[in-house]
């Protein structure tokens, strides 16, 4: 029986973080836990900013969706990997593989692009203060949002193609915790060096034009700060973006060590460590960053728990 016409592989058995059996049940709580308060920081973070009409503005508007996002591709990747601390055998079906594999892409994708909307969106508000709410009409901003699920599905269904002209024939021993573009094509009996080169491309355009726009971004943005004279309004400007400085650094950084390195440089059991660092501890930081460094979302968790409270 096959999955599809070019596979004779109906499903996979994923190796895990690790095969040392004393450490599983430890992983298996310290990765709940993250979960958990992924879970709750993200829809917290949502429902916050849904409830408060103060935050109803561009920046709060590219947060509500960073959240989604965060929650979403947790939630695609997190489950299986705590059952694989449990199982015997942690088996997905060739389907649930190509499904989780497409939404992970689908929503990294997304994440590099919403990271880099908001880094348009903060040159806007300290470069362009005057023309701000023209600049970032409500138009402008679903626009940009569009282009961001946009980016998702392309770097989906690139990756997707991709795969779809590989054979898996023999060995369905994934040497990961999830379904990956790199474990998946050294499964495979015909990739070829084609393949990794699309990966390379289609990894470069999800993380590169990002970075770029980013980078640009921030070299506006410290240039007018630059020039503000006094001490405070500096300060005020740079906290401004600090939070999202944060957030992009680990983000594309562990992205960034795990895709564009050859296998030859960074083995793929420590790429799976890299792994780790995006697609858990990222998303739970996130809005732990977002709320902690952040005055307004801090007075509108005050407003909302007294609210809730008082009533």
């Amino acid at each position: 029986m096959a999955a599809d016409n070019t596979s004779s592989v109906i499903e996979f058995i994923l190796t895990g973080l690790t095969d040392q059996a004393q450490l599983k049940i430890p992983l298996f709580f310290l990765f709940l836990s993250f979960y958990v308060v992924t879970v709750v920081g993200n829809l917290g973070l949502i429902t916050l900013i849904g409830l408060n009409s103060h935050l109803h503005i561009p920046m709060y508007f590219f947060l509500f969706n960073l959240s989604f996002i965060d929650f979403s591709y947790s939630t695609t990747l997190t489950p299986k990997m705590l059952m694989g601390f449990v199982s015997e055998k942690n088996i997905i079906s060739y389907a649930g593989c190509m499904t989780q594999f497409f939404f992970f892409c689908f929503f990294v994708f997304s994440e590099s692009y919403i990271l880099s909307a908001m880094a348009y969106d903060r040159y806007v508000a300290i470069c362009k203060p005057l023309v701000y709410t023209v600049t970032m009409s409500p138009q402008v901003c679903l626009l940009l949002l569009l282009g961001v699920y946009g980016m998702g599905v392309f770097g989906a269904v690139a990756h997707m193609g991709n795969i779809m002209f590989m054979t898996f024939c023999g060995d369905n021993l994934v040497n990961h915790y999830m379904c990956d573009i790199i474990p998946l094509l050294e499964l495979s009996c015909n990739s070829s060096y084609i393949n990794l080169l699309v990966v390379f491309i289609v990894v470069t355009i999800g993380i590169g034009v990002p970075i770029v726009t980013i980078f640009i971004s921030y070299g506006f943005i410290l240039s007018n700060i630059l020039h503000i004279s006094s001490i405070e309004g500096r300060s005020k400007a740079f906290s401004t973006c600090s939070s999202h400085i944060i957030v992009v650094s680990l983000f594309f950084g562990s992205g960034a060590f795990m895709y564009l390195k050859p296998p030859s440089i960074l083995p793929l059991d420590q790429g799976k460590v890299s792994s780790v660092f995006y697609t858990a501890v990222v998303p739970m930081l996130n809005p732990l960053i977002y709320s902690l460094r952040n005055k307004d979302v801090k007075v509108a968790l005050k407003k909302t728990l007294s609210i809730k409270i008082f009533s």
